[in-house]
């Protein structure tokens, strides 16, 4: 025992100093709102040294903070726990030690574990619970069923994980059929880590369950993801609180933010894209074959990358265009001949190459230009 309590005292001071060293500075992410919803960044699934983590929960709380997010969930093993030599059994240790800071922080924590079973049924974490000491049950039906109970919300996680599914595969086994006919699952992480699952996304698209995407941190997020940013769940939700997040999840109004992507529902990605994209004027005027500039500003933190589906025998618009996050750019528009007379309204349809609206379907937007073009004379 009194190992076990120098460890605690230990882990806590580490992580105390590390979060203080670096306490000075926020890295926002740069989602904008659509309309209706706040677009808050969350992770529904981390580790801490109450499983298999390496990090104390304060540490965890500090780091998501610092890394922009809205919400994080401390989702701990209940069945896998290497530590436990050394750290007391309390399936509650995290949530409990971590609340404080992220009140004080301004960050939602919410109350989650990871029940851990083979597959199938595989791996589930359980958000929004009161008490995860209590989904200890030999039967993972009646674990599931006690996080349900408690008012929580349960999701599939990496469907394809090679430590259960060999060859990266996904598959929907009879017990996936039961929790989702009784109601006991509310969505499936479709992006967990760097692993993207497009089989799952269709899964979510055709069973109406919620899009997850999460980085299942076990290290620190700069070990863990030194050269990228780390998967989030976007979640469109009417206030900022655990309460919307909840509400939102249940009705389905999320997204992924991962690898420069965004993965959705088309009614949630088009806003998103129309709120990031801001064209100072959508007014084309020219004269023959001269070029028109337009300038459009990308406020968001995603480099939207659009490739031309109409093309008109009239004018022509780039058959490409890459609006780089954050900046503003200038694309060219032009007739085709030196005695094109138009003056009328374009709808211009771009496919965005990297909103991804199903397992192969991108979300294609249309955008209106107001185009007036003289002959040359």
């Amino acid at each position: 025992m009194k190992l076990t309590k120098l460890l605690t005292v230990l882990l806590f001071v580490i992580s105390f100093y590390s979060l203080n060293a670096q306490s000075g500075y926020r890295k926002e992410i740069k989602i904008p709102d659509i309309p209706g919803y706040k677009t808050l960044k969350c992770d529904f699934h981390s580790h801490t040294i109450f499983s298999d983590g390496a990090v104390w929960p304060t540490f965890r709380i500090g780091e998501a903070w610092h890394d922009g997010l809205d919400a994080i969930a401390i989702t701990d093993h209940i069945e896998y726990q290497p530590h436990k030599d050394y750290i007391p059994t309390n399936h509650n240790a995290a949530y409990e030690i971590g609340k404080n800071l992220a009140i004080e922080l301004g960050l939602i924590l919410i109350h989650g574990s990871e029940i851990t079973r083979e597959m199938p049924p595989g791996h589930f974490n359980a958000i929004f619970i009161t008490d995860a000491n209590a989904l200890v049950k030999d039967d993972w039906r009646d674990a599931i069923k006690e996080a349900v109970k408690q008012g929580g919300l349960v999701f599939w996680n990496h469907p394809g994980w090679k430590g259960q599914q060999p060859d990266g595969a996904p598959r929907w086994y009879d017990e996936h059929t039961y929790l989702y006919e009784n109601k006991l699952i509310a969505g499936i992480e479709v992006v967990n880590g760097s692993e993207y699952y497009p089989k799952v996304l269709g899964w979510c698209l055709e069973k109406n369950l919620a899009i997850i995407g999460n980085s299942d941190v076990h290290n620190t997020i700069n070990y863990e993801y030194r050269n990228s940013r780390r998967p989030i769940t976007l979640v469109f939700a009417k206030e900022k609180s655990s309460a919307g997040i909840k509400d939102a999840i249940l009705n389905k109004r999320t997204a992924i933010f991962f690898d420069g992507k965004i993965f959705g529902r088309e009614t949630f990605l088009e806003p998103l894209f129309k709120s990031s994209i801001q064209f100072a004027s959508t007014d084309v005027k020219t004269v023959g074959r001269e070029n028109a500039n337009i300038e459009v500003i990308n406020n968001s933190d995603v480099d939207f990358e659009l490739r031309l589906v109409n093309v008109d025998d009239t004018i022509r618009f780039p058959d490409y265009i890459k609006l780089l996050a954050g900046t503003s750019m200038m694309f060219h528009v032009r007739a085709r001949k030196d005695n094109t007379d138009v003056n009328k309204k374009y709808s211009v349809v771009y496919a965005v190459e990297n909103a991804i609206t199903g397992a192969d379907k991108k979300l294609n937007v249309t955008l209106d230009f107001n185009v007036r073009v003289t002959p040359k004379k």
